[in-house]
């Protein structure tokens, strides 16, 4: 990234390192956290993320618990990485990309 992220892809990014290892959250709920209703924007701030993997945004899933996209790409070898990363964590997906265990879905962003 060549310029600094955003006020509001700061925050997105803050919220997102709360969520722990081995667990994911869908767009919904990080923008919940936050206050912000739109999947799209917390979508925008994921492929925008100039911190990953350090801010972990393969953590991110869709509301229907599918796997769903991963630095702009929705197929392909980046949503094999993220597969990969998430499995590393102990979070599996199906082969038609469905979450396989919902315990690993927080209901929302652990507080600070």
């Amino acid at each position: 990234m060549e310029r600094e992220p955003t006020e509001f892809e700061s925050s997105v990014y803050e919220a997102l390192c709360r969520v722990p290892a081995g667990k994911v959250v869908t767009y919904k709920i990080l923008g919940d956290a936050i206050g912000c209703g739109s999947g799209r924007a917390i979508g925008n701030a994921m492929r925008n993320n100039p911190y990953a993997p350090e801010v972990p945004c393969h953590r991110v899933i869709l509301s229907n618990h599918k796997i769903g996209g991963f630095m702009g790409d929705v197929i392909g070898d980046k949503i094999e990485k993220k597969r990969d990363l998430l499995e590393k964590e102990g979070v599996n997906f199906d082969d038609e990309g469905n979450l396989l265990d919902a315990n690993c879905l927080l209901a929302s962003v652990p507080s600070e």
